[in-house]
C-alpha cells in the first residue's frame, strides 16, 4: 500500500497490518473499518500510534502501536467513545487519568507489557521495579521527581551498594520514565538532570588464582564423587528389594550439569543465562564452535566462540546425558534451568572460596585470556562486549604490553 501526505484511508487494522506500514515523507492515517472513531497515525520517522477520533476535530492518543496490541487499542478506542456518547468529555476523562496514575499502574499496565514485548528480559520488568524502587511504586507517576532519585541513590549507597549496581538501576529507572515521555503521559522527563556516579573504571576483577581453581575443581569432582556413592547406594538398596535399578552415574562422564557447565563458563566466558538457553543446534562439535544467539544474549547481538580441546571434550562426555530437549543444560524435567544457587554455593564452601560468583566465571576467562597474551580486540569479540570500555577493565593485566609502549622511548632523550 503506498499512501503519501496526511492522506486518509480505511482498512481492517490488524498487527501484521499495522506492522507492515511504512514511513512517508508526510504524517498519514488509516481508520479502522470494524470501528468508527479507531485509526494509526505514521509519522515520518516511522512512529506509530492509536488515536480515537469524535466529533470535529476532537481526538485522544491511546498509545504507541509498539506497546499496544491491535486489540487491545481497538477496546480503549470503545471505551472513549462510550464516555464521548454518554455525555462526558474523553479528553478531561484521560486529563484526569493521568493526573491519578501511579508508578505502579504505569509500570503494570503500560511499560510492563511494551517491555516484555520488546526487550528478552522485559517480562520481569513489574517485579524488578517493585524490588528495586518500592517507595517509588505508589507515588503518582507526575508527582516523580529528580529528588526522588537522589534520595533512592543516597539510601542505596548508605546499604552499601555499589556505584556501578547504582548507575544501572537508575538507567533503568531513567529508560521506563523515558517511555512515559513518549507516550504523552508525563510531559518533561524528571530524571533529566540525574547524573550518573562516577565509578572506578580501572577497578580490579574478580578471577580465581591457580589455587582457587585448582580447590575449585577438585570440590567440583568430590561433589559428584558424593552424588556416584548416593547412587550406588540407592541402588544397592533397591536390588536387595527386587526393585528397578536407577541409571548407573558411574557409567557417564558428568553426575549431573554443575560440573559441565563451570567447566564450559571458564573455557568460553559465557553468561549463565546464555548457558541456559543454549542449545545443541548452536553447538558444533565438528567445527569446534559455539553460537550465542542475539536473541539469548545481553547485547541482543549473535555472536560466535572458538571451541579449545577441553571445550569439546567436556561437551561431547555430556551430550549423552543431556535430555532429549534440544536444550544443552535442560533442568530435571527437560525445560530451561533457571537457577544453580544452591548447588554452586555448596561447591564455593567446600572448595573455601568467597567473594567470587557465577558471573566471576566470565571474568576469569575474560583475565585468563588477556594474561595468556589474547589481544583486548579478539577477547572483546568472545565476551560480547558492546562497550569496549568493559574490555579495558582486563587491560592491566597485560603489563607486558604497556612495558613494551615505553620501552620504545628509550634513548629519547640522549
Amino acid at each position: 500500500m503506498h499512501l503519501r501526505g496526511a492522506i486518509h484511508t480505511q482498512a481492517k487494522l490488524t498487527n501484521t497490518f499495522v506492522q507492515a506500514l511504512k514511513a512517508q515523507p508526510k504524517p498519514y492515517e488509516v481508520g479502522d473499518k470494524a470501528l468508527k472513531g479507531f485509526l494509526v497515525r505514521v509519522q515520518p520517522s516511522g512512529c506509530k500510534t492509536f488515536y480515537c477520533a469524535w466529533g470535529r476535530g476532537k481526538r485522544k492518543a491511546l498509545g504507541p502501536c509498539d506497546a499496544l496490541p491491535v486489540d487491545r487499542a481497538r477496546t480503549l478506542a470503545k471505551e472513549v467513545l462510550g464516555q464521548h456518547y454518554s455525555g462526558s468529555d474523553p479528553r478531561e476523562e484521560a486529563r484526569a487519568a493521568k493526573r491519578a496514575m501511579t508508578f505502579a499502574d504505569f509500570i503494570a499496565d503500560r511499560y510492563g507489557p511494551w517491555a516484555a514485548a520488546n526487550n528478552r528480559t522485559g517480562k520481569d520488568a513489574v517485579r524488578r521495579f517493585g524490588q528495586t524502587f518500592p517507595d517509588l511504586m505508589p507515588k503518582q507517576l507526575s508527582a516523580i521527581t529528580a529528588w526522588d532519585a537522589e534520595k533512592w541513590r543516597a539510601a542505596s549507597a548508605k546499604r552499601g551498594l555499589k556505584v556501578s549496581s547504582i548507575n544501572r538501576h537508575l538507567a533503568m529507572l531513567r529508560g521506563a520514565l523515558s517511555r512515559a515521555v513518549e507516550w504523552k503521559l508525563i510531559e518533561t522527563h524528571p530524571l533529566a538532570g540525574v547524573r550518573q556516579g562516577k565509578s572506578d573504571s580501572g577497578a580490579k576483577v574478580r578471577f580465581l588464582s591457580d589455587d582457587e581453581l585448582a580447590r575449585l575443581r577438585a570440590a567440583l569432582d568430590a561433589r559428584e564423587e558424593k552424588m556416584r556413592a548416593a547412587r550406588d547406594s540407592a541402588n544397592e538398596w533397591r536390588r536387595e528389594r527386587g526393585y528397578d535399578l536407577l541409571p548407573d552415574l558411574r557409567a557417564v562422564a558428568f553426575a549431573d550439569h554443575l560440573k559441565p557447565m563451570v567447566l564450559i563458563s571458564l573455557h568460553t566466558g559465557m553468561r549463565r543465562g546464555e548457558l541456559f538457553a543454549l542449545t545443541w543446534d548452536d553447538v558444533s562439535l565438528s567445527g569446534s564452535t559455539l553460537t550465542v544467539r542475539g536473541t539469548t544474549s545481553k547485547s541482543g547481538t549473535t555472536r560466535h566462540i572458538a571451541l579449545n580441546e577441553d571445550a569439546v571434550a567436556i561437551l561431547s562426555a555430556w551430550k549423552p546425558s543431556a535430555k532429549a530437549s534440544g536444550l544443552v543444560f535442560p533442568a530435571e524435567d527437560g525445560g530451561r534451568l533457571d537457577n544453580v544457587r544452591k548447588a554452586w554455593d555448596g561447591v564455593l564452601r567446600a572448595a573455601g572460596i568467597t567473594n567470587f560468583r557465577w558471573h566471576d566465571l566470565r571474568h576469569h576467562f575474560a583475565s585468563a585470556l588477556v594474561m595468556s597474551g589474547a589481544d583486548l580486540a579478539t577477547v572483546r569479540e568472545l565476551m560480547g562486549h558492546s562497550d569496549f570500555a568493559l574490555t579495558l577493565r582486563y587491560a592491566h593485566l597485560a603489563p607486558s604490553h604497556k612495558a613494551a609502549a615505553v620501552a620504545r622511548l628509550v634513548g629519547i632523550g640522549r
